[in-house]
C-alpha cells in the first residue's frame, strides 16, 4: 500500500493530459496573515532559478529531462520543475505563472505540514511526550523499572496525558539511549497490535496471514505478497487504531485481490464501509519526525 503521507509531494504536468488532483480545484481557504509581514519566500535548496508568483519569490530547482512536457512537483523541499531541453527558461517561467495559484497553494500546504511536523518533534528526555495509538504518552525515566512499562493514569485531565511510559534508564541517560529504548518498546507494541488486528480481520475477509513482519520503508505503510506474507510499518503504532485498521484491512484485502481494481475496493469496503474517510485521516495525520 503506498504510504498516504501528509507530506507526499504534489505533481502537475502542464502540457500532458489534465491531471486528476482531488479537491485541488476547490477554492483555497483564506489564509490569516499579518498585513505588515512580507510575503514568505519559497526556496528549494537546489534552486538556480527564481520567479515571482503572486507577490512571492519562488526559487525552484530546474531539471532537464527527456520528456515531452513541463512538469511541476511540490515536495517538502520546495518546487521542482522538469522540462525538455528544447524549452527555454522564459517559457518555463511563463508556464509557472499560468499555474501560480496551484503552485502557491501547494507550497503553503507543504509549509504548514512542515510546521505541524516540527511541533511533533520528540525531545528524547525525561518528561517528553510522544503519541501512541493516537494518545499522548509521557516518558518517565525510572531506573527501578526493567525495560519499559506503560502505566495508565486514573482519570485523564484536560491537557494532561493519562499514559506514562516508564523507561528503565537513569536520569542522566543520553537522548540516543532514551530514543532506542522507546523505539524498541514501540516496535514490540506494534507487532502485538498488528497481530491482534490481523486476527480480527482475517476471518471477515476469508484470508490467512502466513507471516507478519515490521517495516521501516520510507514510502509505504504496508505491503502484501501472494504467499500470504504481510509487512506493516512499525510507526503506524503512533496513529489511532482506526488508521491502523485501514492499513491492515487494505493489505489483507490484497490477499484476495492483488490489485487496486473496483473488486479490490469492494473487498475493503466489506470490512471498512467508511474506508474513504479513514484513508483521508491516514493521509492527513502527521507523524513525529524520525531523529
Amino acid at each position: 500500500m503506498p504510504r498516504a503521507r501528509a507530506h507526499a509531494p504534489a505533481q502537475l504536468s502542464l502540457f500532458d493530459a489534465p491531471a486528476t488532483l482531488p479537491r485541488d480545484d476547490a477554492p483555497a481557504a483564506p489564509a490569516v496573515v499579518d498585513a505588515f509581514a512580507p510575503p514568505p519566500a519559497f526556496r528549494h535548496p537546489q534552486a538556480r532559478r527564481e520567479v515571482e508568483l503572486g507577490g512571492h519569490r519562488v526559487a525552484y530547482a530546474l531539471r532537464r529531462a527527456r520528456r515531452r512536457s513541463i512538469g511541476f512537483v511540490v515536495g517538502a523541499e520546495g518546487l521542482t520543475v522538469s522540462a525538455p531541453r528544447w524549452v527555454g527558461v522564459g517559457e518555463i517561467d511563463a508556464a509557472l505563472r499560468t499555474k501560480a495559484d496551484w503552485v502557491l497553494r501547494k507550497l503553503h500546504e507543504q509549509a504548514e505540514r512542515q510546521r505541524r511536523q516540527d511541533a511533533l518533534r520528540i525531545e528524547w528526555r525525561d518528561g517528553a511526550t510522544l503519541p501512541f495509538l493516537g494518545e499522548p504518552v509521557i516518558l518517565l525515566l525510572d531506573p527501578r523499572v526493567a525495560g519499559a512499562v506503560l502505566d495508565a493514569g486514573a482519570q485523564a485531565l484536560p491537557g494532561i496525558a493519562r499514559l506514562v511510559l516508564r523507561i528503565g534508564l537513569p536520569a542522566h541517560a543520553a537522548p540516543e539511549q532514551i530514543r532506542d529504548a522507546v523505539h524498541g518498546w514501540l516496535q514490540r507494541q506494534a507487532r502485538r497490535v498488528f497481530e491482534e488486528r490481523c486476527r480480527h480481520f482475517e476471518p471477515r475477509l476469508g484470508v490467512r496471514t502466513t507471516r507478519l513482519s515490521l517495516s521501516s520503508a520510507t514510502t509505504r505503510w504496508g505491503s502484501a505478497s501472494a504467499d500470504g506474507s504481510i509487512r506493516l510499518h512499525w510507526r503506524l503504532v503512533h496513529l489511532p487504531l482506526a488508521s491502523i485498521d485501514h492499513v491492515v484491512a487494505h493489505e489483507l484485502a490484497h490477499l484476495r485481490e492483488m490489485n487496486h481494481s473496483p473488486a479490490f475496493w469492494d473487498v475493503v469496503r466489506s470490512v471498512l464501509p467508511d474506508y474513504e474517510r479513514t484513508r483521508r485521516a491516514l493521509r492527513d495525520h502527521p507523524l513525529p519526525p524520525v531523529d
